[in-house]
């Protein structure tokens, strides 16, 4: 079972990985020809601007549940970093339930709005790009985040694999 826990997490973040730097290259592409049209032949490509930030914001919500898989998401452990190791293990736990019960309340609240902007057809101005697109990969990487942490508590527990402890350094 963990087993097949580790091997699905592990494709799920192959998967995760290869669409947020496709989207990342795609976005750096669109803005090298945007400045090429602009400056070489004075003409830009109008919906460039609003294609990037969606493909950005495609970056960051898929490239997150692999850093949640990882433990790197940004946490405040200074303080938990010189606990000991049984406290540290308990407040890493209370930490990680929390993030996930966070990841699946913004899930919770964001689905109403995905549903307005598909019943209403909303489309982005100059590139006309349904607004359910980007407003879906939101909650989605939000819920693989989700998903991710409770796969990496069910397989490592509260270890979190390449992070490390001030404590840790002095021994």
């Amino acid at each position: 079972m963990i087993n097949i826990l580790t091997r699905s997490a592990n494709a799920l973040m192959a998967v995760l990985r290869i669409a947020a730097g496709t989207m990342l290259i795609a976005s750096v592409g669109i803005n090298f020809a945007n400045i090429i049209g602009r400056y070489v032949f004075s003409v830009s490509i109008s919906w460039a601007e609003e294609a990037m930030l969606f493909l950005m914001i495609g970056c960051v919500f898929l490239g997150a549940p692999p850093v949640g898989w990882l433990g790197r998401h940004i946490r405040m452990d200074v303080v938990v970093s010189i606990l000991p190791a049984g406290a540290r293990k308990l407040f890493e736990l209370f930490a990680d339930l929390v993030t996930i019960a966070t990841c699946v309340m913004l899930v919770f609240f964001a689905w109403p709005m995905i549903a307005m902007f598909a019943e209403l057809d909303q489309r982005s101005e100059t590139a006309n790009i349904p607004l359910v697109i980007p407003e879906t990969v939101v909650p989605l990487g939000l819920m693989l985040m989700a998903l991710l942490i409770a796969a990496r508590l069910i397989v490592l527990g509260t270890r979190h694999g390449d992070t490390i402890s001030a404590r840790d350094v002095e021994h």
